[in-house]
């Protein structure tokens, strides 16, 4: 008997040459962004230059205007007014063509030149470049003022300086890599509702890619509600990651209350079973992150012993609305830090 056309197609073979043709339609995608990137640089540097450099390339709105027209008649679109001056801010806000990052698309670069601080520019682009972040998480990273609030936290700590704040450290320590606030407006959740704990952990599972980047860097899941028996009770550890920087376990619990020393000393016990008891060979101890809505800095100073850092309270915050002095303190940092350039 004939055998059918398609029984010649065995699904191993199949897979073998669709893996090959997407790995191709990868490169040439790739390609094809590293050329236009670097093509749109170059038109914004030539741009610069023909209206007499960096100085007065504020001057010369006509040239603009002229080579929109004619670029449009023979390339079509891409070429608007406003698409051609992106391009002379592209060159201005990355000046040196070598740092540009393949990883990097156009759309990347629209948001990142709309960052006025040069600072927080470079640590949104270095950012999407380690946490391979989308335009779509870069946009809400910007918008929830994910840089102002890393130094925030990282000032409160005596880092009174972004280059202090932002050096990098041989070693990773878990208050660089952790963020502090979570901001979690991603979970959707209305103000004045009443929702219960397992309805946030619910959530955070349904928005897991975007809660790991909230956390912070190097984190993957491996667990929730996690059972532990202790004398013949159980308890549950809501969440359970495991951070490839820390090299370390790193669990996670819920409240939607306010932080009590009991929760403090419920996350102790989590943490003290995990290193005794479950802990892998070449791990650092286990870090236990409790999320809650008030963090209280008295009870969290005088409840956890001194220099204690296995132990972390976290403030969360899932309806993200930047408080006026925060948004007034760092407009004026940036407004500083444009006077000294």
């Amino acid at each position: 008997m004939k055998k059918k056309t398609g029984d010649l197609v065995d699904a191993v073979f199949y897979r073998r040459i669709r893996g090959v043709i997407q790995e191709a339609r990868r490169f040439v995608h790739l390609t094809a962004n590293v050329a236009m990137v670097k093509a749109y640089w170059l038109v914004g540097k030539m741009i610069v230059g023909k209206q007499g450099g960096v100085e007065k390339a504020k001057f010369g709105e006509g040239l603009i205007d002229s080579l929109s027209l004619k670029l449009t008649s023979e390339f079509g679109a891409g070429f608007t007014r406003v698409n051609l001056f992106a391009m002379r801010k592209f060159y201005l806000a990355f000046p040196k063509v070598q740092t540009l990052c393949e990883q990097l698309s156009w759309s990347h670069y629209r948001l990142l030149i709309a960052v006025e601080n040069d600072e927080a520019r470079q640590h949104y682009a270095d950012e999407c470049r380690k946490s391979l972040w989308s335009v779509r998480e870069l946009r809400r990273q910007i918008n929830s003022f994910y840089f102002e609030r890393l130094i925030e936290n990282r000032t409160k700590r005596g880092r009174n300086t972004l280059v202090r704040a932002l050096a990098p450290k041989k070693d990773a320590a878990p208050l660089r890599v952790l963020h502090d606030p979570l901001v979690l407006e991603f979970l959707g959740l209305r103000e004045n509702s009443d929702f219960l704990e397992k309805d946030l952990e619910r959530l955070l599972i349904t928005h897991l890619q975007k809660f790991l980047l909230e956390l912070g860097r190097g984190f993957s899941f491996v667990e929730r509600q996690k059972r532990l028996t202790l004398d013949g009770e159980h308890y549950h550890v809501d969440l359970v990651f495991y951070n490839y920087l820390l090299k370390c376990f790193v669990l996670v619990d819920l409240k939607m209350d306010r932080l009590t020393h009991a929760d403090l000393g419920q996350m102790q016990m989590y943490v003290n079973y995990y290193e005794r008891e479950l802990m892998n060979p070449g791990d650092n101890p286990p870090i236990g992150i409790v999320l809650c809505t008030d963090k209280g800095a008295d009870l969290v100073r005088y409840t956890l012993p001194l220099h204690e850092k296995r132990i972390l309270p976290r403030n969360t915050n899932l309806f993200f609305r930047p408080k006026r002095n925060f948004l007034r303190k760092f407009v004026a940092r940036a407004r500083q830090s444009n006077r000294r350039r």
